[in-house]
């Protein structure tokens, strides 16, 4: 099984740990085209007009400043490099922790794959750093970079024929490499009130993080089909699911009612 996540907007400097090396990283065939990002980002931030190009605000003049020195600084391992909801309720930093004593746990974090507007994929102990870069972002000449990664993301990643992927991702970065619909469950949340049904943003990123944290923590096996995932988020939560369709992967629906 794998699990796919997208990365956070914010991220979390560190301030120890060996500086970036691109050839050390999973999926080493992505290196070249990695080096090719990390030039243009750090040549956009730059620019007078940086803030605007990499389309955020002037309270994040110190990231982007930072995009500059990214094989300078020090790197972590990518679960304590991103942060936010979805990594919080996952206990992202407790799971790396504990990976330390955990083979098992530590062969787990690295089928944890976040899709990167810098990297393109890393798993869950990939040393990364701190770095101001969204998919959406068009880098002069490498264009906007879910057109850039999509052709390259199509040919490295890949399902073994039976395996399922939990999908925590965005729709940003799940449109980078959507995976083969029959073994990808896409998971959300929605709000049922006076008959009302909202689907809710927030709670969807939360809930993926803590499915995805209580997988990780069972000392089960993971699940190795669609129909076992379901289950096994039956036993935390009210389900829905939706098989998958030709054109569309399983979704994975928790209900919050109230």
């Amino acid at each position: 099984m794998k699990i796919l996540l997208p990365p956070s907007e914010g991220k979390t400097p560190s301030s120890t740990g060996p500086t970036l090396d691109l050839d050390g990283l999973s999926a080493p065939e992505l290196t070249p085209k990695r080096k090719r990002v990390l030039a243009a980002l750090k040549k956009v931030s730059k620019r007078r007009d940086a803030l605007e190009k990499l389309g955020v605000g002037a309270s994040l003049t110190e990231d982007v400043e930072r995009n500059t020195i990214l094989d300078e600084i020090p790197c972590a391992p990518a679960l304590l490099t991103y942060s936010g909801v979805l990594y919080e309720a996952m206990g992202a930093t407790e799971l790396v922790a504990q990976s330390d004593d955990d083979e098992t746990l530590r062969d787990r974090l690295r089928d944890v794959h976040v899709f990167s507007a810098l990297f393109g994929r890393v798993h869950g102990l990939d040393e990364i750093p701190a770095y101001r870069l969204a998919m959406k972002t068009d880098l002069g000449t490498l264009g906007k970079l879910t057109s850039y990664w999509k052709p390259v993301l199509a040919r490295s990643c890949s399902l073994a024929p039976a395996e399922v992927a939990l999908d925590c991702r965005s729709s940003d970065y799940r449109s980078v490499w959507p995976g083969p619909t029959d073994q990808v469950v896409t998971m959300g949340a929605v709000s049922v009130s006076g008959g009302k049904r909202r689907v809710v943003s927030h709670w969807a990123k939360f809930y993926r993080g803590e499915f995805a944290g209580r997988l990780l923590s069972d000392e089960r096996e993971l699940p190795e089909t669609a129909d076992e995932l379901v289950a096994r988020a039956e036993e935390f939560y009210e389900v829905e699911y939706v098989a998958p369709t030709a054109s569309k992967p399983g979704n994975l629906m928790i209900v919050l009612r109230g």
